[in-house]
């Protein structure tokens, strides 16, 4: 067991969708729809003279940025069916520019069909990270595409509809599951910004990916 396993607190040795859901206040499920929802509609306000833009992601432009989304929703679904996740490269190459949007409406329908079965909370599935419940693995994905939503707004001049009851779930998992000191090697988010305790929950969100709200 790695230690992201350890911190996210959801037993590994149990096929059980209530022991596992027990860990979870909340159906996670739920949580991951909204974020696919919310970054498929900030990938489609994105206009064609932007695409050259930095974002918040020092490595991704832009253009790179929405072809990498596309690329995490298609994974989402691979991952719930118990597939390899690295069948899936990291970035949706193949499409071209301008029609990332368009490609994510099949990628949000798959997500939403694979992960509609509710035992899937209980599977053990594999990440790159490692290997989770489907509990804690729709947490994980529900953290990556909101940061890489706010990546995307910041660099587009959006202002998304954040739910802040669902970041602060986020944030409740990603504290356990991405712990300040264990930045580097497979943890792939910089070190932890300080943000005011009483920062809006979207900025303690993204700082604590190490982004600079």
């Amino acid at each position: 067991m790695n230690k992201t396993e350890q911190l996210i607190e959801t037993p590994s040795d149990s096929d059980s969708t209530g022991t596992v859901a027990a860990s979870f206040p909340f159906d996670p499920r739920t949580d991951l729809a909204a974020a696919v929802e919310l970054a498929g509609r900030t990938l489609a306000a994105v206009r064609p003279e932007q695409y050259d833009a930095p974002t918040p992601c020092e490595e991704f432009d832009v253009r790179r940025l929405s072809s990498h989304l596309v690329a995490v929703v298609r994974r989402i679904s691979v991952i719930g069916r118990g597939e390899d996740p690295f069948s899936v490269p990291s970035f949706a190459d193949e499409i071209a520019d301008g029609a990332w949007a368009e490609a994510w409406v099949p990628g949000a329908r798959e997500v939403a069909e694979v992960w509609a079965d509710p035992d899937i909370l209980g599977r053990q599935l594999r990440l790159p990270m490692g290997v989770l419940p489907g509990a804690a693995a729709a947490a994980v994905y529900t953290h990556e595409l909101t940061v890489h939503t706010w990546d995307l707004a910041r660099a587009t001049g959006q202002d998304p509809d954040w739910d802040p009851a669902l970041i602060e779930r986020v944030i409740g998992v990603v504290r356990r599951a991405l712990p300040a000191e264990t930045r580097g090697g497979r943890i792939p988010f910089a070190e932890v910004v300080t943000v005011d305790p009483e920062a809006p929950a979207i900025d303690r969100l993204v700082a604590w990916a190490g982004r600079r709200p």
